[in-house]
C-alpha cells in the first residue's frame, strides 16, 4: 500500500477516474436532473426593464448665474449616485401600487423593483420583476412615468420660485439702471424661467419604455442543469477519490508485486472457459481458448526459470483468502504442463472444502485423506483425466493424474497434512512425477497447510486483481516472510487484460531495476530463482 506520504501521479489519477467512473456519471445525472426538476417547479417570474436619461445641470446653474460645473469622471459617478437615490427615495412605491391596484402594496413593489446605473452615463434603469409579464411592464411605466412628473413639477416649482426672485431683484434696481446692463440680464433671465416654467421643463425624461417579456427571467433551466451538472462533477471527483481512498482492495497486478515483494509470474485474463465444467460428453479434459491457454504457458515458462537453479518439482498454489481462484490456477497449470508431456500430479490438500473433484467430473474419494490414515495406497487413490489436445494441433492428448482431497472430512485436518504420511506422500510424487502442483486452502482462512510450504520446492501466491483485499494479503505476506517458506512469485487472476502485457510485466519490463532486483528479477530483467521470502 502506497505511504500517505507519496503523491498521486498523473496515471495513478487517471486509473481512479476509469474505475470510478460510473459514480462520477451518477453523481452528475443526478444533481444535474435534480437541478433539473427544481427548476421545472419553481415559479417562473418576468423582467421588465425601462430606462431614465437625466440631463446634467449646467442649464439650471447658468440661470441661477454659476458657472458650469466639471464633466470630470469622478463628477458624473457623484451626479450618477444623487440620479439613483432620487429614483430609489420618495413616495414612487406608495403611488405606484395606488395606481395600479391590483392588490399591490408599496412593499411589493419595494420588493419587485431594482434600480441600477448604466456605466458613467446619467441613466438609470428600472426593472421589476413579477410573475406576470404584463404587470411587471406595467410597474416599471408606472413608477417611471410618475418619477418624470414629480420631477417636472419640482422643476416648474424651482423655475416659479426662481422667477419672482430675479423681478424682485428688477424692483429693486435704482431708476437709474434699469435701462442699464444689469438690468437688461436680470430681464432675459426672467423671460427664460417663465418660459421654461411655462413648459414644464425638466432634467429626466423616459429614455426607452418597457416592454412586456417575452420570457421568464428566472427560473433559468438551462443554466441551472449545466452548473448542476458541474456540481455533480465536483461532487463525483470526490465521492470517486474517497471511495478509492478507503477501498482495500487489489487494483491491479501491480499491487500484488508491491504487496508480496515478488516477481509478477502471470496475468490470468478474467474469462467463462477457466471455471466451466473441465470436461465434456468425450470424456475429455477440455483444452482452454488460445487467449487464455497462452496464460498459463507463460506461467509455466517463467516458473523453469526457477528450476535451472534447482529442482522445482513439487509447487504449492496459495491464496491468502477464498474465491481468489487458486484451485482453477492450480488446475489450468497442471494441465498445461501435462499437455507439454511432463508427468504431472495435481494435488489437492484442501481436505475441509475440497473441489477439484466436481471440477474435474471425477469421482470424489477415495482421497488423500484415506492414502494418509493408511486405509488405501496412493496408487489407487489416483485417478487419470485424459487431457484433449489444444485446438489446431493434431497432437494427441496428454493424461494428468489428480489426487483429490477425499469425500469426507476428517476429524483433524491439519494434523494429517502434518504428519510423516504426508512427508511420504510427497517423496513419492516427487519420484514418480516431472511436477506435483498442489491446491491448498487459503492461508489466512486455516493454518492446515502451512506445515507443507517449507517442505516444497516453490510456493506461488494467487491474487485476484478488483476482489482480493490488501490487508488479507499483507497479513499473508508478514506470516510468510517469517516461515522461510520458498515463496517463487504472485499470479494475478481476473485481470480484464492479459497476454504479452503480462508476459513484459512479469520479466520486470515495468519495474524499475531496483525494485526489478527486489521482486526477485535481474536488473535486466529477467527473472532469477527466489528461495525465501
Amino acid at each position: 500500500m502506497q505511504q500517505a506520504s507519496e503523491t498521486l501521479s498523473l496515471e495513478d489519477a487517471l486509473g481512479v477516474l476509469r474505475r470510478r467512473m460510473p459514480w462520477i456519471v451518477l453523481c452528475v445525472v443526478l444533481v444535474a436532473g435534480a437541478a433539473y426538476g427544481f427548476s421545472k417547479h419553481q415559479t417562473k417570474k418576468y423582467t421588465a426593464s425601462a430606462s431614465l436619461a437625466f440631463s446634467n445641470n449646467s442649464l439650471s446653474q447658468q440661470i441661477a448665474g454659476l458657472s458650469p460645473g466639471s464633466s470630470s469622471s469622478s463628477s458624473l459617478l457623484a451626479q450618477q449616485a444623487s440620479n439613483l437615490e432620487l429614483v430609489r427615495h420618495g413616495e414612487m412605491a406608495a403611488k405606484t401600487a395606488s395606481l395600479l391596484g391590483h392588490g399591490l402594496t408599496e412593499e411589493k413593489i419595494s420588493e419587485s423593483l431594482s434600480i441600477a446605473g448604466q456605466g458613467e452615463s446619467n441613466n438609470v434603469d428600472v426593472s421589476a420583476t413579477v410573475t406576470s409579464p404584463a404587470l411587471a411592464a406595467e410597474i416599471v411605466n408606472t413608477y417611471a412615468g410618475q418619477f418624470v412628473k414629480e420631477q417636472q413639477s419640482a422643476n416648474h416649482l424651482y423655475f416659479k420660485s426662481a422667477l419672482a426672485l430675479v423681478n424682485r431683484q428688477l424692483d429693486a434696481l435704482p431708476p437709474r439702471e434699469r435701462f442699464g446692463a444689469a438690468a437688461a440680464d436680470l430681464q432675459n433671465r426672467a423671460q427664460t424661467l417663465d418660459l421654461l416654467s411655462e413648459l414644464k421643463y425638466g432634467n429626466v425624461q423616459i429614455a426607452q419604455k418597457a416592454l412586456a417579456p417575452t420570457g421568464p427571467s428566472s427560473p433559468n433551466t438551462s443554466k441551472n442543469t449545466v452548473l448542476g451538472g458541474l456540481l455533480g462533477l465536483l461532487i463525483g471527483l470526490g465521492v470517486a477519490f474517497v471511495i478509492e481512498h478507503f477501498d482495500r482492495r487489489i487494483r491491479g497486478p501491480e499491487d500484488l508485486q508491491a504487496i508480496y515483494r515478488l516477481p509478477l509470474l502471470g496475468v490470468v485474463p478474467k474469462s467463462g472457459a477457466l471455471w466451466r465444467s473441465a470436461r465434456h460428453h468425450r470424456g475429455k479434459g477440455v483444452a482452454l481458448p488460445p487467449a487464455q491457454a497462452e496464460a498459463f504457458s507463460l506461467i509455466r515458462a517463467h516458473l523453469r526459470f526457477f528450476k535451472m537453479d534447482r529442482g522445482l518439482s513439487t509447487v504449492v498454489i496459495a491464496s491468502a483468502a477464498p474465491r481468489d481462484g487458486k484451485t482453477t490456477i492450480a488446475r489450468h497449470l497442471a494441465g498445461a504442463a501435462a499437455r507439454m508431456g511432463s508427468r504431472v500430479l495435481l494435488l489437492e490438500v484442501d481436505l475441509r472444502h475440497p473441489t477439484l473433484a466436481p471440477q474435474l467430473e471425477i469421482q470424489s474419494g477415495p482421497g488423500l485423506a484415506d492414502v494418509l490414515i493408511g486405509a488405501i495406497p496412493m496408487g489407487e487413490a489416483t485417478q487419470p483425466v485424459e487431457l484433449e489436445a489444444p485446438p489446431g494441433k493434431g497432437t494427441r492428448g496428454r493424461t494428468l493424474d489428480v489426487l483429490v482431497a477425499g469425500a469426507g472430512l476428517p476429524p483433524n485436518p491439519g494434523e494429517l497434512l502434518e504428519s510423516h504420511a504426508m512427508d511420504a506422500v510427497l517423496e513419492r510424487a516427487k519420484s514418480a512425477y516431472d511436477l506435483v502442483v498442489i491446491d491448498t486452502p487459503p492461508l489466512t482462512a486455516v493454518s492446515d497447510a502451512f506445515p507443507l510450504l517449507t517442505k516444497v520446492d516453490g510456493v506461488v501466491i494467487v491474487g485476484w486483481v478488483g476482489r482480493s483485499r490488501r490487508d488479507a494479503a499483507e497479513r499473508l505476506h508478514q506470516v510468510l516472510a517469517s516461515s522461510g517458506a520458498p515463496v517463487l512469485g504472485v499470479i494475478a487472476n481476473g485481470s480484464k487484460s492479459g497476454g504479452p502485457g503480462s508476459y513484459a510485466s512479469a520479466r520486470g519490463e515495468k519495474s524499475s531495476p531496483a525494485v526489478a532486483s527486489a521482486n526477485g528479477a535481474s536488473p535486466a530483467g529477467e527473472l532469477v530463482p527466489t528461495t525465501k521470502v
